[in-house]
């Protein structure tokens, strides 16, 4: 046998290779927590790990602490410890006497502590929103129709979008159901019958031909413009429209004015979503010696670790199986601990250095706010831009102007003579007034908008004017005229 034998040998690398340890990770985490998801996760982490405990609101703060530190030269943590930990404290104070004759003493008696009423939870006042699905259901369950086309309407509320429009086609609900194609159909024409009008529809025409059926029967006039001039209508073409149709300009007018009454999005009324809790993370405070920030520990546990299982520790009867597992959780409640208080040093030390940049907007608003960059910020501060990207992930200030996002501070400078200390927030309001100020029946262009920056000095180009109306959802210049 000929050619080459395989070799086997053993080789050394030296290489470096970056490591997250598990305290590490759960810090990034705590960092990119907004106020409402912290409390949640302590309180989830104080389920897990019995060593950790709130502290009482009545124990003593660490001001309280060093004060007395300083004057009696002895900490007292917590009152009453120290004499227990030293034998003077009154074991006769330590009964529950309570529960003693609760338990088993005279059935008649009663500590305060053991009258719990059940009462009613005012969960149980509130009302759960009712769905499209579970409203249009209803209605079905009301209306007289044969099995298999109640079973047919069931699939077509089903594949409704949150707009209420039916986006499958009736073959496809057909073959993936098991219905018979005349079942569905019918279905079909049922469920449109139902409130809202328009639901079920297969496009905003079907939508709106629907509800005119039912609100403006009359107007046959809305209708066929419906039916056949609709994008006519959304550039404003009355004229266009009225030609077409041999009618005059006013008659062409009113019936857009019924048409304009009409819901596009029947399901939205059913299917609103609900607004986003907020609480601000830190304030923002104006004092004699300037801006201040005051972190929101309102309703945050405060944490340390247990006494009882810190004796454990130095317990000679603990088993060493007890010692090691309470040794494994004070670590790890002190990661925590360590890691809730970096995250209040990193978020102060994001905002105070937020401050010293936009003085101006927190003393007469949004016109005055600065571009800042991310990557600024980080050098002052002294850490990684990821990190000032996590300290200012959905947490939010309350500000003299106002709750805003943290991240709003951001911004890039425009280009040009002017736009060094111009935030492209400040221009996009300068387009929107622009545009709010124009002539309806002679709009403004992306081109002549442009033109007009220049000549203040901001260096744009007309397809940044496009993507700025766009982002503000501000229709095009064909679309904002309004014929006379």
């Amino acid at each position: 046998m000929g050619g080459p034998q395989p070799r086997i040998g053993l080789n050394l690398k030296v290489a470096q290779k970056q490591i997250l340890t598990p305290g590490l990770v759960q810090m990034v985490s705590v960092l990119a927590l907004n106020r409402l998801e912290l409390r949640e996760m302590i309180n989830e982490e104080m389920i897990a790990n019995p060593v950790l405990e709130e502290v009482p609101e009545d124990a003593p703060s660490m001001e309280e602490v060093a004060q007395k530190v300083e004057a009696n030269g002895t900490p007292d943590l917590v009152p009453g410890e120290n004499s227990a930990e030293n034998g003077n404290r009154d074991s006769f104070e330590e009964i529950d006497f309570g529960s003693f004759f609760r338990d088993y003493l005279d059935p008649g008696f009663k500590a305060p502590a053991g009258e719990i009423y059940e009462k009613t939870s005012f969960e149980n006042f509130l009302s759960q929103p009712s769905s499209l699905a579970d409203h249009l259901e209803w209605q079905l369950s009301v209306s007289k129709c044969s099995e298999a086309v109640r079973s047919a309407a069931d699939s077509i509320v089903g594949n409704l979008n949150e707009d209420g429009y039916l986006t499958t086609s009736v073959e496809e609900i057909a073959r993936t159901g098991g219905h018979e194609q005349g079942d569905v159909e019918a279905a079909l024409a049922l469920v449109q019958e139902f409130d809202p009008l328009g639901v079920a529809a297969r496009d905003v025409r079907e939508c709106l031909l629907i509800q005119l059926r039912t609100m403006a029967p009359e107007s046959s006039l809305a209708a066929q413009i419906v039916s056949d001039h609709l994008k006519l209508v959304q550039n404003k073409h009355y004229r266009e429209i009225a030609r077409a149709l041999d009618r005059p300009v006013p008659a062409v007018e009113r019936a857009v004015e019924v048409i304009r009454k009409l819901d596009p999005r029947p399901g939205q009324r059913y299917n609103k979503t609900q607004p986003q809790l907020i609480e601000p993370d830190v304030f923002i405070v104006k004092t004699s010696n300037g801006y201040e920030v005051r972190l929101n520990e309102d309703g945050l546990p405060q944490l340390r670790l247990s006494r009882q299982y810190r004796r454990l520790l130095s317990d000679l009867a603990a088993t060493r199986e007890v010692r090691s597992y309470v040794k494994e959780r004070c670590n790890s409640a002190l990661q925590l601990i360590k890691n809730i208080e970096q995250r209040k040093h990193t978020i102060a030390r994001v905002c105070e250095s937020i401050i010293q940049r936009q003085v101006e907007f927190l003393e007469k608003g949004i016109d005055f706010l600065r571009p800042m960059m991310i990557k600024e910020v980080a050098e002052e501060v002294g850490v990684h831009p990821s990190t000032v990207s996590r300290a200012v992930a959905n947490k939010y200030a309350h500000t003299p102007q106002g709750v805003y996002e943290l991240r709003y501070f951001f911004s890039e400078s425009v280009q040009g003579p002017r736009g060094g200390n111009t935030s492209l927030i400040r221009l996009k309001r300068i387009v929107k007034q622009m545009i709010e100020d124009e002539e309806p029946a002679h709009p403004l262009t992306d081109e002549s908008i442009m033109q007009h920056l220049r000549e203040q000095g901001f260096d744009v180009t007309r397809r940044t004017v496009a993507k700025y109306r766009e982002d503000m959802k501000i229709p095009s210049t064909h679309q904002r005229r309004v014929k006379g």
